[in-house]
């Protein structure tokens, strides 16, 4: 792994890297997801059915696009028990963190004839993908359901590629199911986030939808925000890990090839103040590569995007992180709270040697659909608040109108608004 001095050169540099990754950067594909897009509105089920058996091989039609309760049934005898025990397990810890995001509706009259409010209301329908091609992701399916359930959306609407023979990976039925997701549907890429976005003779229309994919689904959801909406177009996966000589290099490397194993796109980074740790992380990096299965994969993505940077001082450090904005941020330094104090910019922060990154995609409970490709400056990570909406409460009596109702036609007047001014003044008519 590529270790280099830090400076202000060295950071614009890389970041301009890390951006060649964003999908807004992939246009040569537009082209094609927006074909898809239009098909699937014009010809809606028909669309659907060619491109699954097109892209993924499967003949379903309007009798089997929808995963029956005899799926799931079945899904349930082909998972582990120990398996199904720790998605029970996470599942709590999921739901437990994401009841403390709940918003109420609140209501204020402190000033006589008068009150203002908030009015929060869950979405009616929710559209969750759930990726099917390279690997299952159950965890996935946990972390999109849950903050739109404890939310209180009506209806929440899963789509997920199947296989050949038209089945979903069981795994992510069974989680799918413990997590309260109401139907089901065989269909991936952008045809699935076209159909959810427009509805067709088998698959609803949502209001919104969420969910990680590929460059397709990335684009597709770019491509429908509008008539839906959406939590994010993500990236590919990051992770930048800011330590000191207080650090144990195996386990810093450990975490760096934890993202990098993702896809060959995957970011990882080390930021140290310390030349010794760089060089022993860089050493455990090539020891555990020798072992872990996705090697072609890790090697490319740290060849790519994969660099340990060193720093002379802590702040010039954590500017950097700043400036990267990455989605997970692990701190092991000897002060890591004081640290953590001073980043602005990261989707997920984990603190100490004992907080791995993978505690966050699996089980501790805060949600890891989170801001990639520096967006962690101005997004935040998928919670319940992505599936609530707020209406504005607004009562005066006239006894409080009368108050100010010269004040509000002098504004609109100021604004050249004058049926705004009239609006008031007619109240109050002689």
């Amino acid at each position: 792994m590529r270790i280099l001095n830090l400076t202000r050169d060295t950071i614009s540099g890389i970041l301009a890297d890390l951006l060649k990754r964003s999908p807004n950067n992939y246009t040569e594909y537009e082209e094609s997801v927006n074909a898809i897009i239009a098909d699937v509105r014009e010809r809606r089920d028909e669309a659907v059915f060619d491109y699954t058996k097109r892209f993924d091989g499967a003949d379903i039609d309007a009798a089997t696009v929808e995963v029956a309760d005899a799926d799931i049934e079945e899904a349930y005898t082909l998972v582990e028990p120990e398996l199904l025990d720790v998605i029970r397990k996470a599942k709590e810890n999921i739901r437990i963190y994401h009841e403390k995001q709940r918003q109420y509706s609140w209501f204020d009259s402190e000033i006589p004839g008068t009150m203002l409010g908030q009015k929060v209301t869950p979405i009616a329908k929710a559209g969750v993908y759930v990726p099917g091609g390279k690997a299952a992701y159950p965890s996935s399916v946990l972390m999109n359901i849950i903050p739109a359930k404890v939310a209180g959306v009506e209806e929440i609407i899963m789509a997920t590629p199947c296989n050949r023979e038209g089945k979903v990976t069981p795994a992510t039925l069974v989680a799918a199911n413990e997590a309260g997701v109401d139907r089901i549907f065989k269909v991936g890429g952008a045809q699935a986030i076209a159909a959810m976005a427009f509805g067709t003779e088998s698959i609803p229309k949502v209001d919104k939808i969420v969910g990680p994919g590929n460059i397709y689904v990335a684009l597709a959801k770019k491509a429908v925000f509008g008539y839906v909406s959406i939590d994010s177009i993500a990236g590919p996966s990051e992770i930048l890990v800011l330590a000191d000589e207080t650090a144990n290099p195996r386990y810093v490397a450990a975490d760096l090839l934890s993202q990098a194993e993702h896809d060959e796109l995957a970011s990882a980074i080390l930021i140290t103040t310390s030349e010794t740790l760089a060089k022993q992380v860089s050493a455990e990096i090539d020891a555990f590569l020798q072992k872990l299965s996705r090697k072609a994969i890790i090697e490319k993505s740290l060849e790519n995007y994969g660099y340990i940077l060193v720093v002379p001082d802590l702040d010039m450090a954590i500017d950097a992180v700043n400036e990267i904005a990455s989605e997970h941020l692990e701190i092991v330094t000897a002060n890591a709270f004081e640290v953590m104090t001073k980043v602005k910019n990261a989707g997920a922060i984990f603190i100490g040697e004992y907080s791995s990154e993978p505690l966050g995609d699996y089980f501790a409970g805060p949600n890891h659909v989170l801001p990639t490709n520096g967006t962690a400056k101005f997004f935040s990570p998928l919670s319940v608040d992505d599936f609530i909406k707020k209406s504005s409460i607004i009562s005066y009596s006239r006894e409080a109108l009368e108050g100010v109702y010269q004040d509000i036609a002098q504004f609109a007047r100021c604004e050249q608004l004058t049926a705004h001014a009239n609006s008031v003044l007619v109240r109050f008519e002689k």
